[in-house]
């Protein structure tokens, strides 16, 4: 299934695989999203899923995905944190619209969720 989106004035083309429409189906409640930009000793992509979140700025695809977009930073560089990954903080972009993701697709797999996005 193909949909258009628009995040900070910009349109966002969001493809679901036949997977991720049937387990959208079966959910009660909404699942989003989340384009997550982070911004460090390197630059990674990275589609978060939620059942929540507590950002005004979801689009909805429909009643049962909402879509976010997040740039986000790391606090320090370097390997020495606990968990899997380091903290993160919101990323000021001076210029987010040029930012934003051009595609999103989605699928579920082994009864997980998975998110890509790109640019071009």
């Amino acid at each position: 299934m193909h949909n258009q989106i628009e995040i900070a004035g910009h349109r966002v083309d969001v493809d679901l695989t036949h997977a991720a429409q049937k387990a959208l189906a079966q959910q009660e409640k909404a699942v989003i999203a989340e384009m997550e930009l982070y911004f460090s000793c390197l630059i990674r992509k990275k589609v978060r899923f939620y059942d929540s979140l507590d950002e005004d700025e979801i689009v909805y695809v429909n009643n049962k995905l909402g879509v976010s977009f997040r740039p986000v930073m790391t606090k320090v560089c370097g390997t020495n944190y606990e968990g899997d990954e380091p903290p993160v903080t919101d990323f000021p972009i001076h210029k987010p619209e040029n930012f934003i993701p051009k595609w999103l697709k989605i699928d579920y797999c082994r009864g997980e969720w998975q998110g890509e996005f790109g640019f071009t």
